[in-house]
């Protein structure tokens, strides 16, 4: 796989313009290594996405964190299960996203990585 898999992304122009209702689907091999923003999936910039969610999903072997979560408020993110993830397994990323509602996710052994930011060192 040489670090470079897959990526899931959704993005729009502002606020309820996508929604992203993804539940009981397989990731593996996804991410890509060395590469911001290239994340296994990864909710970027909406703003309100109240009717959007992430549920019931399986992620493994990632090379870039499972989800990731930027700019956005309101997304349910429930019951995921993530295995062997490179760098923060569930991320926040600026720390202004709101009314997130992320519970009964499992994250296992999730591996430190140089390739991104300085806490994924650790």
């Amino acid at each position: 796989c040489h670090q470079f898999g897959s990526q899931i992304m959704l993005h729009g122009p502002g606020d309820e313009t996508t929604v992203g209702r993804i539940e009981n689907i397989e990731v593996r091999n996804g991410g890509q290594a060395f590469r911001l923003g290239r994340y296994m999936m990864h909710f970027h910039l909406i703003g309100e996405i109240r009717e959007s969610y992430a549920r019931n999903n399986s992620f493994h072997d990632s090379w870039n964190r499972a989800i990731n979560m930027h700019g956005i408020h309101g997304l349910r993110v429930e019951h995921n299960m993530a295995y062997s993830i490179m760098g923060h397994t569930f991320f926040i990323e600026d720390g202004v996203e709101t009314k997130l509602q992320i519970r009964h996710n499992l994250a296992i052994q999730t591996r430190a990585s140089a390739s991104l930011l300085n806490t994924d060192q650790t």
